[in-house]
């Protein structure tokens, strides 16, 4: 596991984690190989139980189940509220996940409930209001979602503005994580100097070893700059929901038809890829590009937020913990040089988060 926390934060403290990182939960892109690599860095990984890939619940348990025989360490999931949730909570607090990540809705009815197993809860908002309401339900944990994000952002506020009204919504009640464009040591650092205890993470997994996702999409992640992003809603798959996605052909031929909407957008029903776990996928169908699929890749969602120019390498993800530690620490070195030229402790070294 990394080192170099003596004296962890308040994210750290409330998870019993060392790294202030988490692995965000993006859906059937994550695994349980990624989950635990992260938590056996140091961070805190997160199992995405996507209701698109786990629609079937004893493959949800046995996601969870495949994760915490990797890792003895602390692990959460992610569910999304859009949908109802009280199964794959279930299968969650039965086996002992300690985190509960939610989004996408109100997290107040089950606060109490999770709180009874033993685990803690987590929202992600897009607006300081959220953030308070939250708190005041009893959330554990806030995680405060700038625009930059990659799949679906929780709102429409840049990060560097939100992180900041979200820690004064919230009082120093509860930890609150930084998300979106966060894909290197100096984004973390920027985080936390904005009153953040840490940042939640996910474009720089996709670039990870681990990641659950077809090859080709990986090779975009690697290749794209921080341009090669889109903000929109033509993947929509019956959710109404905004999305950051790589361009790609199908966004183009959209954008060139005049952005029409759902029924007259060109070539709508086209079969481009298939997949065991889905079958044939149409163009504009909102599903993840795992390493199972087959056919036009480059044509499905390829979620991903504004810090993909950053993911430069394939590496494994304790290798990115790793990293993006240390260049945080030294991102803390030259923000105390050019702050008052000394080496005293800056926002990372714990207490003060």
């Amino acid at each position: 596991m990394s080192q170099g926390v003596t004296m962890p934060n308040a994210f750290c403290r409330l998870l019993d984690i060392a790294i202030p990182i988490a692995q965000a939960g993006m859906g059937g892109a994550t695994s349980p190989e990624l989950v635990a690599a992260v938590s056996n860095a140091g961070g805190l990984g997160l199992i995405g139980l996507s209701v698109s890939y786990f629609d079937d619940l004893e493959l949800a348990r046995q996601e969870v189940r495949r994760t915490r025989a990797l890792t003895p360490r602390p692990f959460g999931a992610n569910i999304i509220l859009e949908w109802e949730p009280s199964g794959r909570l279930d299968i969650c607090l039965d086996e002992g996940v300690r985190l509960i990540s939610f989004s996408f809705g109100d997290p107040a009815p089950y606060v109490t409930r999770i709180h009874d197993a033993g685990a803690l809860v987590s929202i992600m908002v897009g607006t300081p209001a959220e953030a308070k309401s939250a708190v005041d339900a009893g959330v554990d944990l806030i995680i405060a979602q700038g625009w930059e994000a990659g799949g679906h952002p929780a709102g429409q506020i840049a990060t560097m503005a939100l992180v900041p009204a979200v820690v004064d919504a919230v009082g120093g009640q509860v930890p609150v994580l930084a998300a979106g464009g966060i894909a290197d040591g100096r984004g973390l650092a920027a985080a936390i100097a904005l009153g953040a205890s840490g940042a939640y993470i996910g474009t720089r997994f996709l670039a990870s070893r681990e990641a659950a996702i077809h090859p080709e999409y990986q090779q975009r992640i690697l290749t794209a700059g921080v341009a090669d992003t889109v903000y929109t809603k033509v993947f929509n798959g019956g959710w109404d929901a905004a999305q950051r996605v790589l361009r790609n052909s199908t966004y183009a031929r959209w954008d060139a038809a005049g952005q029409p909407p759902d029924g007259l957008r060109p070539d709508e029903g086209e079969i481009v890829a298939t997949s065991f776990r889905r079958g044939d996928i149409a163009r504009y169908q909102c599903v993840v590009a795992g390493p199972e699929c087959e056919g036009d890749i480059e044509a499905l969602p390829l979620w991903a937020g504004q810090g993909v120019g950053l993911a430069k390498e394939l590496m494994t993800a304790g290798e990115i913990v790793d990293e993006i530690w240390k260049e945080a620490k030294d991102a803390q070195r030259r923000l105390s040089a050019a702050i008052d030229g000394s080496n005293s402790s800056s926002p990372i070294d714990p207490e003060r988060n």
